[in-house]
């Protein structure tokens, strides 16, 4: 006979939510953030725990966004939630209280391990990165140290201490191109419709969309065309692309934009739950929520709307 050991399951979608992470019930929300301020309380810190964020009495802010979704992604349950609490803090806590890598690493080190890395606006403090470039309404790019246990995104002042902005972006490019591709899959379905998908564990994954050139050729064999692509980029961790050549972009538009919306929810790293039309490195958001009847839907531009127009009177798909 087999003895099974079973950990504290989820509540059900009919017990009451937290307000701030509705995939949590408020009795698992109490749990977490219970356990956040136990764990910075065993490591010395006494925080102020808000919905969101907990905060210590240097005025030091933490956020729990990324930490709450790992949780609840973990299928082993609440049982395991104290460990990966106790990892997630204690690194979080030796990278603020450790010297930092600006002032420990050689220049040359530094540079070699900058990479551009695209967030969402929720993820930063528009105060602290005053440089960040806009990549599409929302999205940011700015520059990011990839160290050992942690990712240090550079503030202007970090900026400042090492050098010329332009030629420090063109570096954390040169290095981001040089990334392998970890995984590739084709989604497709039995009408034909089908895009590709990169997915890996690097936190630089859906930033490669500032080289889709190059990450288009490397995957598929064939660089864009003048038309460029649908690309989707939910979370850190994954990039979707459909190349803009016939009407296949029609059925593939609908299902990348499902495909952004779902993988965007509860997760780390999130980005975008939106599909964008990228040409020539501008990226032009397809897709958006309806708040009135929350539902997803399409919208297009003028630029857009012709260039279906285009494809539609060019033929049959061209595959």
């Amino acid at each position: 006979m087999r003895w099974l050991r079973r950990g504290p399951r989820r509540d059900g979608d009919d017990a009451p939510r937290d307000p701030e992470f509705a995939y949590f019930s408020q009795r698992e929300a109490a749990l977490f953030r219970g356990r956040v301020r136990e764990t910075f309380a065993e490591l010395g810190l006494e925080v102020t725990v808000y919905a969101d964020h907990v905060v210590d009495d240097k005025g030091r802010r933490f956020g729990l966004g990324n930490l709450a979704a790992v949780c609840h992604q973990d299928r082993r349950g609440p049982r395991v939630w104290p460990g990966m609490i106790e990892r997630h803090i204690g690194l979080v806590v030796r990278a603020m209280d450790g010297p930092s890598a600006l002032d420990t690493l050689p220049p040359e080190q530094i540079r070699a391990q900058l990479y551009p890395r695209v967030v969402s606006g929720d993820g930063i403090d528009a105060g602290a990165f005053g440089y960040a470039r806009t990549v599409a309404p929302g999205l940011y790019e700015v520059l990011a140290l990839d160290l050992p246990e942690s990712v240090m995104m550079l503030t202007d002042e970090a900026l400042e201490r090492l050098g010329d902005h332009a030629q420090l972006r063109d570096r954390a490019l040169r290095n981001l191109r040089g990334l392998p591709v970890e995984e590739h899959e084709t989604v497709r379905d039995a009408d034909g419709m089908c895009f590709e998908v990169i997915l890996g564990d690097s936190f630089y994954t859906a930033s490669r969309v500032l080289d889709l050139d190059g990450v288009v050729q490397r995957v598929t064999g064939v660089p864009l065309g003048e038309h460029g692509a649908l690309v989707a980029l939910p979370f850190r961790h994954q990039l979707a692309f459909h190349p803009i050549r016939d009407t296949s972009i029609i059925p593939a538009l609908g299902a990348m934009a499902s495909f952004a919306a779902s993988g965007y929810e509860d997760v780390p790293g999130a980005i975008s739950p939106y599909v964008f039309w990228w040409r020539g490195g501008t990226l032009t958001q397809l897709s958006e929520h309806d708040e009135e009847c929350g539902e997803l839907r399409i919208v297009v531009g003028d630029d857009f709307h012709e260039l279906l127009e285009r494809l539609i009177a060019q033929g049959p798909d061209r595959r």
